[in-house]
């Protein structure tokens, strides 16, 4: 519409443009809009005011103008760009986003739904009376960030340090970016750039991996004004991290006699995982009997030339791993009680303190023997001389005495 209706003799006009923005979903925690009420004295019994409003991309807006003493008088709203929206309750522009929601002598309504970047400016509630009178309402549309799209750099091994990139293309003002790990912030550094009316935030965290963190969570959180109060968006990316291969042989039973079936399994762990395991029989080869298929070792029909030690080795590109299984086979009528690598070591180290103990006393009882032994010949050299003389005595004769012989030794 142009401005041929200046001069129309109309009555008084009370104008208020209210611009609402509303989201899809009525949430109590959405802030719909912050307002500046702007007031303009138009002559006696006349003012215009307004309140400007902030609305999330793809949520609805209604543009209300109150009438004050309305006689019938033009009523035109038109968008930023000046285009008429609707003239006295007619549809002008057939954009049908707008919808008139009421027309009546004190208010006229307005409904835009799905808001866009580009209805983005004043809206222009006008009268026209003898002076056209008009005030703004000013739309401002936020755009919410999506969920991020988080990446790594390069393969994570094991000691080494892994990097991540977070990255939201699109936002509205810039949203904000934490990383978050076992429930703790990580320190990132962050960027941002502006194309047009958005934002593109991005932000990269650094940090040491073990073979422990393989599996792990870590979450990137994006927040702006645009997301409802205590809400945001969230990318959860899973650690792949690499690691050498562990092995490690189970037996299907502890004890195993003549004629008995033993399945040994290897428990292999890896990232990647070992794809292939080898079995082996120290430096013999397997019984002709032996199935050994992926992780499993079946040995059926077991006799006492099978004992031996049996290994299982398994490899990746980042190390190699084996594990060893001693296998003695008894009797079918041998009393053996199983035994565990737990009682193995109890045993032997209780066997390895009595040995102990039992060279102490040998080494105690020899030390005593040696000196009784020395002490006995030194008293026996003190007293050679009167049993020198005792005997001298008795091969010489003595009157009152019996013939004796003695013998020292």
């Amino acid at each position: 519409m142009g401005r041929s209706f200046i001069g129309l003799n109309w009555g008084h006009l009370y104008c208020c443009c209210h611009l609402v923005g509303q989201l899809g979903l009525d949430d109590p925690g959405w802030p719909h809009s912050h307002s500046w009420p702007l007031v303009l004295a138009a002559g006696a019994g006349q003012e215009v005011q307004t309140e400007n409003v902030t609305v999330a991309e793809g949520g609805v807006a209604e543009i209300t103008c109150r009438l004050h003493q309305y006689d019938g008088s033009i009523v035109v709203i038109q968008n930023p760009a000046r285009q008429t929206l609707f003239f006295n309750g007619t549809r002008a522009l057939k954009d049908e986003r707008f919808q008139l929601e009421e027309f009546s002598p004190r208010r006229v309504r307005i409904r835009l739904s799905d808001a866009r970047l580009e209805d983005e400016g004043g809206y222009f509630c006008q009268l026209y009376t003898e002076d056209t009178h008009h005030q703004i309402a000013t739309l401002t549309v936020l755009v919410a960030p999506e969920n991020p799209v988080v990446e790594v750099r390069e393969q994570a091994v094991e000691g080494g340090e892994v990097e991540l990139s977070c990255l939201v293309p699109r936002s509205r003002p810039a949203a904000t970016l934490r990383w978050y790990r076992d429930r703790k912030e990580l320190k990132g550094v962050s960027s941002s750039q502006e194309n047009g009316k958005v934002w593109s935030v991005a932000s990269t965290v650094r940090f040491r991996v073990d073979r422990k963190d393989d599996g792990g969570i870590i979450i990137c959180e994006a927040q702006n004004q645009a997301l409802p109060s205590g809400h945001s968006k969230q990318t959860q990316y899973v650690l792949d991290v690499q690691y050498s291969p562990t092995a490690r042989i189970h037996a299907s039973q502890a004890v195993v006699r003549e004629g008995d079936t033993l399945v040994l399994t290897c428990a292999v762990t890896g990232n990647p995982r070992p794809n292939q395991i080898r079995w082996n029989r120290g430096n013999e080869s397997l019984p002709e009997r032996a199935e050994a298929v992926g992780e499993t070792l079946t040995l059926p029909g077991l006799v006492s030339a099978d004992n031996g030690t049996y290994t299982c080795e398994a490899s990746n590109k980042h190390g190699h791993a084996r594990a060893l299984y001693v296998l003695v086979v008894y009797d079918p009528g041998a009393v053996v009680e199983a035994q565990t690598s737990v009682p193995y070591a109890i045993v032997g180290g209780i066997l390895a303190l009595l040995v102990f103990l039992i060279i102490c006393v040998l080494v105690g009882m020899v030390w005593c023997s040696v000196r009784q032994k020395g002490s006995y010949l030194t008293h026996e050299a003190s007293g050679l001389d009167e049993q020198g003389e005792a005997r001298e005595a008795f091969l010489n004769g003595s009157d009152g005495h019996k013939r004796k012989e003695e013998f020292f030794i």
